[in-house]
């Protein structure tokens, strides 16, 4: 029987990363995050700040897979609407949840300021949410069963993710290893396909640079079973031998 992969997808909301005014850097922070807890991302989507497109992809993505996170669109100004599209995607109320009201009532009096109405909207959850601790700005994540909403900033997505540790449902820890050679990729194409034909537990990846005016790849071995993942590799490293092509050991 061929193990369990437990997946995840990711929606990324934002106008200001589909006009290119702000870099994504979620995307990796979660797949790396992911593969701690056993889960691999699957897809990636990036939507814009609207309604209907967001709950669009919330109702295709939801049972895709067994988990699907949201980042961004959940602070307190008027473009934050992903509470909003998730609850018509979920076909339930927006509501206060009371405990987030207290905990950003708590976070701003501490700070010597009072919960204005804007502040309030992050205390709005799709009833029936769960919360999401959150230490860096008091306003926590959501979630909603399978469904998890992260906050677009960066350093506090990863205060939410630090809090779910621990508390998902995954498989076995993807692992990885890298060796590369100088070439073309196209001289060791035909090689790497019937070592990864060989080695049906692994993927091989194959990512092809220039360094130093000189064509070179990098080759990424992965499988959740280390002893086959070590087999691919020395099986992989001595073809790339016997073409002539002295493989890196930590890569290029």
């Amino acid at each position: 029987m061929s193990e369990r992969i437990w997946t995840a997808g990711l929606i990324v909301i934002g106008d200001e990363i589909l006009s290119g005014r702000t870099q994504d850097r979620n995307i990796a922070a979660l797949a790396i995050w992911l593969e701690r807890e056993g889960i691999r991302l699957a897809e990636v989507r990036i939507v814009p700040d609207d309604r209907a497109r967001i709950v669009q992809a919330v109702r295709a993505c939801q049972d895709a897979f067994d988990y699907l996170f949201t980042t961004g669109g959940i602070g307190p100004t008027h473009d934050d609407i992903t509470v909003d599209a998730v609850a018509e995607a979920l076909d339930v109320p927006v509501v206060v949840h009371p405990r987030a009201k207290e905990m950003l009532e708590a976070y701003y009096a501490a700070r010597g300021t009072l919960v204005t109405e804007a502040r309030l909207r992050m205390a709005r959850v799709p009833q029936g949410a769960e919360l999401i601790e959150n230490r860096a700005s008091g306003a926590p994540g959501i979630r909603c069963g399978n469904l998890f909403l992260l906050a677009g900033i960066p350093a506090v997505a990863a205060q939410m993710l630090e809090a779910l540790a621990g508390t998902l449902e995954g498989g076995a820890r993807m692992r990885s290893q890298t060796i590369g050679c100088w070439g073309a990729e196209s001289e060791v194409a035909d090689l790497l396909a019937a070592c990864a034909n060989d080695h049906p537990a692994c993927t091989i990846g194959s990512y092809p640079f220039l360094k130093d005016g000189r064509g070179a790849a990098n080759f990424v071995l992965r499988s959740t079973d280390e002893a086959a993942l070590a087999a691919c590799r020395a099986d992989l490293e001595a073809r790339l031998r016997e073409a002539g092509k002295e493989p890196e050991a930590a890569g290029l």
